[in-house]
C-alpha cells in the first residue's frame, strides 16, 4: 500500500487500511481536471481526501485497497439546451415559411438570411453540440444536423443575393428536388425516434416531414410550394410550443399537454 506522501505503508498502518468500494464525490475544487493533472508532484492528498479515504498513486486516484476508485462524473452542462434549440428551429422556419407561403414579398429575404445564419444556423449547432457533450444522442444529431442544414441555407442565398452565383436554373431542378426529399427521408427517420420521446416532438417532426417533400415537388408545381409553408408553419409553430413547455415544466414546475412521454414503438 501507499502513504498520502508516497512512503510505503508499514505492516502496522496496512492492518488499518479500510475498504472503499462505493462512488466517491470529490470535494468541489477537486473535480477541476486541472487539478488532477499531476507530473509526478506530490499531491496534498490527506486535505483533499482523507476524510474519503482516497490516495493518489501515480498520478491516479486509488482507494485504501490499492484499487482505482470510482469517481462521479462531473457535469460540463448545467442547463437544458433543448428549449433553445427547438426555439431556434421553429423561430427559423417560421420566418423562411412566412415567405414560402407569400404572406411577405421575397425582398424579405435580405432580412431573414443573416436571422436564419445566427440563429437557426449557428444558434441550432451550439444546442446539439451542448446535448452531445450531456449525452442526448438523438437532440443533438437533429439539432446539428439542422443546424449545419440553415447555414448552408443562408450562406448560398447570401452568394445569390451578391450575385456569386447564379438562382436556381432549369437543369438544375431535379438535383433541389433530391435535395428536399432526401432531407424529408432523414426527418422522417428522425420522426421514428420521438415516437419515443413525446407528442410535442412529434407534432414537430411529422409536419416537416410532409413540408421537405412539398418542397421537392414545388420544383414543378407552384401549389405544392404554398402548401409547403403551411406544413412549415406548422412544424415551427410546433417547435415554439414544445420549447415554451418545456420551460414552464423545468423552471416554473408546470406541466403543459405535449411534453409527456410517450411509448408507440
Amino acid at each position: 500500500g501507499w502513504s498520502n506522501n508516497g512512503h510505503k505503508l508499514t505492516a502496522h498502518s496496512n492492518a488499518r487500511r479500510r475498504s472503499c468500494t462505493r462512488p466517491v464525490a470529490l470535494p468541489a475544487r477537486m473535480q477541476n481536471p486541472s487539478l488532477a493533472r499531476t507530473s509526478g508532484a506530490t499531491v496534498d492528498t490527506e486535505a483533499a481526501f482523507g476524510q474519503v479515504g482516497i490516495m493518489r498513486k501515480g498520478g491516479v486516484i486509488m482507494d485504501y485497497n490499492d484499487s482505482p476508485a470510482v469517481v462521479a462524473p462531473v457535469a460540463w452542462v448545467h442547463g437544458n439546451p433543448g428549449p433553445f434549440g427547438l426555439l431556434c428551429f421553429g423561430m427559423t422556419t417560421c420566418t423562411l415559411m412566412f415567405m414560402v407561403t407569400g404572406w411577405v414579398p421575397g425582398a424579405f429575404n435580405h432580412v431573414a438570411v443573416g436571422y436564419i445564419a445566427m440563429f437557426g444556423g449557428f444558434g441550432q449547432l451550439v444546442a446539439g453540440f451542448l446535448e452531445l457533450v450531456k449525452g442526448n444522442t438523438f437532440a443533438g444529431t437533429a439539432f446539428s444536423s439542422y443546424g449545419c442544414f440553415w447555414m448552408g441555407y443562408a450562406f448560398y442565398k447570401q452568394l445569390e443575393m451578391n450575385g456569386v452565383v447564379e438562382s436556381m436554373s432549369v437543369q438544375a431542378r431535379a438535383g433541389d428536388a433530391l435535395y428536399h426529399g432526401l432531407w424529408g427521408f432523414l426527418t422522417l427517420a428522425f420522426y421514428g425516434v420521438t415516437l419515443r420521446k413525446n407528442g410535442g416532438l412529434q407534432a414537430v417532426f411529422g409536419p416537416i416531414v410532409i413540408a421537405f417533400w412539398l418542397l421537392a415537388a414545388s420544383t414543378y408545381s407552384p401549389q405544392a410550394k404554398v402548401a409547403a409553408g403551411y406544413f412549415g408553419l406548422l412544424g415551427g409553430g410546433s417547435a415554439i410550443y414544445t420549447a415554451i413547455a418545456m420551460l414552464y415544466q423545468d423552471e416554473l414546475g408546470i406541466s403543459i399537454p405535449g411534453v409527456r412521454p410517450t411509448h408507440y414503438i
